[in-house]
């Protein structure tokens, strides 16, 4: 668990030092600021769609846990969090929903929080975590600025989701091949091309009842080994 308590804490960190500066960024910058980083997030995640070649495993994936986290709600049980946070810590802030849910899927959804995790269970090694937490602590610094408090609180789901797949690392252990893996990662390269899009767009994407998607390639694989 150090390397998704370190990634937590740099998150926290990025996010305040990102909320020192909020007041110094004059309001008319933020959107631009805002769809340059939506760029870069697009970015990231064409690098990780483009690394698999098995399309039919990932459209089916997407469509079924599409489906899926539509029916659970993914995307609207992170907003009601957002607001009931929004009510306890932030009287004035407006975006603190928007910042929490894009933050939140933004640390989850990439393929270093899934690797990084399993790795940080199977073998002790914290070093993709390590990356990820320099990386995030950046993020959170130009999120936090543009987007506000809420971004901080997205070090909580960050904890959950990858302890809690830090802490299954042992069981899943005989079903991560190298293939499973680069689905997994192509798949959530994928939603991450869509949070980009979010950020640049008016019209959202339902990037959060999405995320079922990115597990389907390993259920299958496991489903198929057992038959």
């Amino acid at each position: 668990m150090l390397g998704t308590i370190v990634n937590c804490l740099a998150i926290i960190a990025g996010s305040l030092v990102g909320l020192a500066f909020k007041n110094g960024i004059p309001q008319k910058y933020n959107q631009t600021v805002m769809q340059s980083i939506g760029l870069a997030v697009i970015l990231i995640g064409m690098k990780s769609a483009l690394g698999c070649d098995d399309l039919l495993i990932i459209i089916i994936s997407l469509a079924a846990g599409s489906l899926l986290g539509e029916w659970i709600g993914i995307e609207n049980h992170l907003e009601r969090i957002g607001s009931f946070l929004e009510t306890k810590f932030s009287k004035t802030s407006n975006n603190f929903s928007a910042g929490f849910v894009t933050a939140s899927l933004i640390y989850c959804v990439g393929s270093m929080a899934i690797v990084g995790s399993l790795e940080s269970g199977l073998t002790g090694n914290h070093d993709t975590l390590f990356a990820k937490a320099a990386l995030d602590g950046i993020v959170g610094i130009i999120l936090s600025s543009s987007m506000g408090i809420g971004v901080l609180f997205a070090a909580v789901p960050v904890f959950l989701y990858q302890g809690s797949i830090t802490l299954m690392a042992g069981f899943l252990k005989p079903f991560l091949i190298p293939a499973v893996v680069t689905q997994m990662s192509a798949t959530g390269g994928l939603l991450i091309v869509a949070l980009g899009l979010n950020m640049i767009r008016e019209k959202k994407l339902k990037a959060g009842n999405m995320l079922p998607a990115i597990f389907l390639p390993l259920i299958y694989f496991f489903i198929k080994k057992l038959i």
